[in-house]
């Protein structure tokens, strides 16, 4: 279940972060960040504050410095979760911003990809993002899922996984405890035909990846090490 942890360390949002644009892509507005010759795409999808986080975008402009056209949509049609609107608190909000929607949405997204001549498509979602991510991975829809600090994924959910899955989890998180990744880890070890990774980064909480502080090193370097281990999942796979 989504709950408070999810909303910790709430990001300013930035409409003008990041070094790339905001495009329509499917149908959403998205921020886009690439090398203009990429035909290998990385979607990622946000958590519950959406695509003007600046430290996903620069994540995403990190990615794209590795050779890929990476999109960042807005899934939640300019409405992210407000902490401090407390007309609509998480379980309110989340009512209209379901993950069954982003997953349908995120189709849309990946047709359009396809439409623009990409050939090879990897995508990660962070906390509410990784839901859709793994509805994604549960057909052929893409080639390559990595989940960051998941919310919302069930046991089920895994089961159905086809796509080759990296599963980056928080030792310090209510949401998806370690002994749920635990689960997910054997369910996908008794998959041989599903290749998967699965690591769970000691001492950092639920969001670590993309809400750390900028001017904590260590905080920093514990997102970075996570950075890099879904960049090589994506390099290992979308191709």
């Amino acid at each position: 279940m989504a709950g408070a942890e999810c909303c910790e360390n709430p990001p300013t949002l930035s409409s003008s972060s990041g070094v790339g644009s905001v495009l329509e892509i499917g149908g959403f507005k998205a921020y886009v960040s690439a090398p203009s010759s990429s035909k290998l795409a990385i979607l990622l999808v946000s958590d519950v504050y959406g695509y003007e986080a600046p430290n996903l975008r620069t994540l995403a402009d990190k990615v794209a410095a590795a050779g890929y056209y990476v999109v960042v949509p807005d899934f939640l049609y300019g409405d992210p979760y407000n902490p401090e609107n407390t007309e609509k608190p998480l379980s309110i909000w989340i009512q209209s911003h379901g993950t069954d929607k982003g997953f349908e949405d995120a189709k849309k997204v990946v047709a359009a990809l396809k439409d623009k001549g990409i050939s090879a498509i990897g995508a990660a979602g962070f906390c509410w993002g990784a839901k859709v991510v793994t509805d994604l991975a549960k057909s052929d829809y893409i080639q390559a899922a990595v989940q960051l600090h998941p919310s919302l994924v069930k046991v089920d959910d895994i089961k159905e996984v086809k796509a080759p899955i990296a599963i980056l989890a928080a030792e310090i998180d209510r949401i998806s405890p370690p002994e749920l990744i635990k689960q997910f880890e054997e369910i996908l070890s008794s998959k041989p035909e599903v290749d998967s990774f699965v690591k769970i980064f000691p001492s950092v909480k639920h969001g670590w990846t993309v809400r750390y502080n900028v001017e904590d090193k260590e905080a920093v370097q514990s997102a970075e090490e996570a950075h890099q281990h879904m960049l090589d999942w994506f390099t290992k796979y979308v191709k």
